[in-house]
């Protein structure tokens, strides 16, 4: 590229120079030339503090990482036999791990000879979300994974 489209620090446009010109306006003025934009017919280069504008680039990657919203994944394990007042106890948690943002993986896992009843435990995960009422979607219906069936759960957008 013998010819650039300069802007200076400020960003006004220095027209069309040739790269040795540039490069001396640069060194004038203590600052770097970067370019802009590679394209041989419209390249654009630009005259600033380079280390400058990588540090401000960066702390905006960090500003934008701090607001980003994390979720994690909670479990929550209920059994076939689990009583009244357990499973209250586990809704309850789980209401609480999805009003804080969180996906909730719901998990029943089958000891012996509970396998031959898998249909029970269909029962089970619709009881269970259904006490959840309305604040729960469902992201995965309930599905054997080996001796565990597993379901996942997410805050409903719509209700916030």
């Amino acid at each position: 590229m013998d010819r650039v489209r300069l802007i200076d620090e400020n960003g006004e446009q220095l027209g069309v120079v040739s790269t040795d010109e540039a490069l001396d306006l640069a060194y004038e003025r203590d600052l770097d030339l970067v370019l802009m934009n590679n394209n041989p017919q419209n390249a654009v280069a630009k005259m600033m503090d380079y280390g400058k504008f990588v540090y401000e680039q960066s702390k905006r990657e960090r500003e934008a990482r701090k607001n980003q919203q994390t979720t994690s994944l909670k479990e929550v394990q209920i059994k076939l036999t689990t009583e009244e007042h357990d499973t209250n106890v586990k809704v309850r948690n789980a209401l609480r791990f999805l009003k804080n943002g969180d996906r909730v993986r719901v998990v029943i896992r089958f000891r012996g000879r509970e396998m031959a009843f898998q249909d029970q435990g269909f029962e089970v995960m619709d009881d269970f979300l259904e006490r959840l009422g309305d604040i729960a979607t469902v992201d995965r219906a309930p599905k054997m994974e080996g001796r565990h069936m597993v379901m996942y759960l997410s805050h409903n957008t719509e209700d916030k």
